[in-house]
């Protein structure tokens, strides 16, 4: 147990080093926008058709369910608060950080750990260039600028997977004007701003993760696979961590 501990304070040390290091080149990103652009693709772009299918249906879903439980006390007028409130807050950044860590997540890890394992990163060492100019810096901003961008579209797919099912299913009987009127009365911007906050977070945490976890790699290229997993893993372990203590906090 004192190990694993040793090991988790040695591995979040060197992430805040590598954090330091990326921030120091900064002022080179202007001259990196091609790889900014690239990373906005990869985490952005490519993660948008998933994060649109799953976020229409969980909307669905949570409507459906919602439906079902109020129609004992004649509540169905407010699922759209409900459904509203749960994407914004807490199911809307939640789901996109998990997906952008399956999706981004396990290919910048399984990138830059290959880039390791073959040697990639001590040429670059080498020709005195620090791999956290080019490898690192640009995928933390991509993400940063990509997250809100993605929990935006979660949140309206998930509003209008609710409303259609609202309206067109029987036991429900909710009209989309009411949906929204009922949505739009109880909503404030603090609770979007919140979610987009979280989504931040969690984006800039994960990214970190995958990339400490590839460029720390050792070994030969079985070792790629068990540092994806380690850092899929990771991820996901400290999204819903740190979402119970960004709630509290925000609450």
């Amino acid at each position: 147990m004192l190990k694993r501990f040793v090991l988790f304070c040695e591995n979040f040390g060197a992430a805040l080093i590598m954090l330091a290091n990326s921030a120091r080149h900064l002022k080179t990103l202007p001259r990196q926008f091609s790889r900014f652009i690239d990373q906005c693709y990869l985490i952005g772009y490519t993660t948008m058709p998933i994060v649109t299918i799953l976020s229409f249906f969980i909307g669905s879903v949570l409507a459906l369910q919602s439906g079902y439980s109020m129609e004992n006390f004649g509540a169905n007028q407010f699922i759209g608060t409900l459904v509203g409130l749960s994407m914004a807050r807490e199911l809307g950044p939640v789901m996109v950080a998990i997906l952008v860590t399956g999706r981004a997540g396990s290919a910048i890890t399984a990138e830059l750990a290959s880039m390791n394992v073959y040697q990639e990163i001590d040429a670059l060492k080498t020709m005195n260039i620090p791999p956290e100019r080019i490898l690192v810096l640009p995928r933390l901003v991509a993400v940063l600028f990509m997250m809100p961008v993605l929990s935006m579209v979660a949140n309206l797919c998930g509003w209008y997977g609710g409303a259609i099912v609202c309206q067109y299913t029987q036991f429900i009987s909710v009209d989309t004007q009411s949906y929204f009127a009922a949505l739009k009365r109880y909503m404030n911007f603090k609770d979007i701003l919140d979610g987009l906050m979280k989504a931040e977070v969690f984006g800039f945490v994960v990214v970190t993760i995958c990339c400490h976890i590839g460029l720390t790699v050792r070994g030969g290229p079985r070792e790629i696979g068990a540092a994806v997993t380690n850092a899929i893993v990771t991820s996901l372990i400290f999204i819903l961590v740190l979402d119970y203590f960004i709630t509290m906090a925000l609450l």
